[in-house]
């Protein structure tokens, strides 16, 4: 608690967005590649880790470690007293009512798979209508084209224009007495495009459908508030929201949640075991069957206790910065085309370069120290939509300063010097 009371002293009295001082908290940024300073833009497939967070794990595995729960020892109630603390901070991140609405997960892809099993096969049957849209990560396609195969149930897919937004009087459109659940990613992976993720729930409900939010690249760079959104579901991993790998959130509202089977059987989602029949547990552990991973869940709870008192307004304002100005310098490149150009955006920037291969961008770019994605981004009818087989992506956090864009900027020139 200590620490944590330091972290926001620390920060409160600035008055400023301070990238710089933040930037000491993230060690890895002080790695050189291939001799070079290390210009991390892949925060979109994972972020950086504080220290912070580093050191809870490290204080969890040197003096916490036990198992949760069941323990009546020491080293068991310290650790479950730390574990469901974190749950208690998630919830109050995420501004969800309670804490049994906060169910512990491996990431996103986790989530929707749960949500799709255990609501989708309970109240889904032939000839419902599910709807995603034409941006969706593969974690928010494939689970549903499975539930279709096993209920009959058909997937309805939302359009999206050349900017690069949900084409919205389709989605009026595909709305009927048939459908019967909505799943839309809040901010997509691979064009950055902020999604209007409200109205969308606003019309659903008025059908009386409920709705998932793919939130994986949001939260990190908006003030989520489930209550405010009014959905039904909100997903996102740990290791995009500067937490550890291996742990996600997959918030539900406790009437839905009460109202699913069990996503697995084993330890900890039971109360009662008999031969004849099991009683489950209360939420949210009928969710949570085993050993969980603890030190995930205690280093995600490290990491809202960091994000928590920085400065959210600063922090959007300094990301919006990096984009528009990564925005503007990438669009003045002779033969490069920004992928993705929606009015409202977070911190992604996908584009191809004229003859040259994403990948062999990305080698480049490596070479001069910038760590970038390249590739399908795991959204292929995204590559489709646009007609390219791959983009090279460079995503922001608030750690990321303007002089890093410049030297991702030298850095593509000099792709373009190599290949002519």
């Amino acid at each position: 608690m200590k620490a944590m009371s330091h972290l926001a002293e620390s920060r409160a009295p600035s008055g400023s967005f301070d990238v710089m001082r933040l930037r000491e908290d993230f060690p890895i940024l002080k790695v050189k590649v291939h001799g070079k300073p290390l210009v991390y833009l892949d925060n979109g497939a994972t972020s950086q880790k504080p220290q912070a967070v580093i050191d809870a794990l490290n204080r969890y595995y040197s003096a916490e470690n036990s198992n949760i729960h069941r323990g009546v020892h020491y080293l068991s109630e310290h650790a479950t007293t730390v574990y469901e603390a974190a749950r208690g901070k998630i919830r109050q991140f995420i501004n969800a009512r309670s804490d049994k609405e906060i169910i512990f997960v491996r990431g996103t892809t986790e989530a929707i798979n749960l949500v799709a099993q255990c609501y989708g096969r309970s109240f889904l049957k032939a000839g419902d209508e599910i709807i995603v849209s034409a941006m969706e990560h593969h974690s928010n396609i494939v689970p549903w084209q499975i539930l279709c195969e096993q209920t009959g149930a058909k997937l309805r897919v939302i359009p999206i224009n050349h900017e690069g937004e949900l084409v919205m009087e389709e989605f009026r459109r595909l709305l009927n007495d048939k459908t019967k659940f909505v799943s839309i990613t809040h901010v997509s992976n691979a064009l950055g495009t902020i999604v209007q993720v409200k109205e969308i729930v606003a019309l659903a409900h008025e059908r009386g459908v409920p709705v998932m939010l793919d939130g994986a690249q949001a939260v990190p760079h908006l003030r989520v508030d489930v209550q405010d959104l009014g959905c039904d579901f909100y997903a996102f991993s740990g290791h995009k929201l500067f937490g550890p790998t291996g742990v996600g959130v997959l918030y539900g509202s406790a009437e839905l949640l009460e109202k699913m089977p069990p996503y697995q059987g084993g330890g900890d989602m039971i109360s009662l075991v008999t031969f004849e029949k099991t009683h489950y547990n209360v939420l949210p552990y009928k969710f949570e069957a085993g050993t969980p991973n603890i030190a995930g869940g205690i280093g995600l709870g490290a990491a809202i206790d960091y994000l928590l008192p920085l400065d959210w307004c600063r922090l959007a304002a300094h990301e919006h910065k990096l984009l528009s100005y990564a925005t503007a310098a990438l669009s003045s490149i002779d033969g490069l085309r920004i992928i993705g150009t929606a009015k409202e955006k977070a911190g992604v920037l996908s584009f191809v370069l004229d003859h040259v291969h994403a990948h062999d961008v990305g080698t480049i770019l490596d070479q001069e120290g910038v760590a970038v994605r390249a590739g399908h981004h795991c959204a292929m009818p995204v590559m489709q939509r646009f007609g390219v087989p791959a983009t090279t992506r460079a995503s922001f956090a608030f750690y990321n300063t303007i002089e890093e864009i410049d030297v991702l900027v030298r850095a593509i020139h000099r792709v373009r010097k190599v290949f002519g």
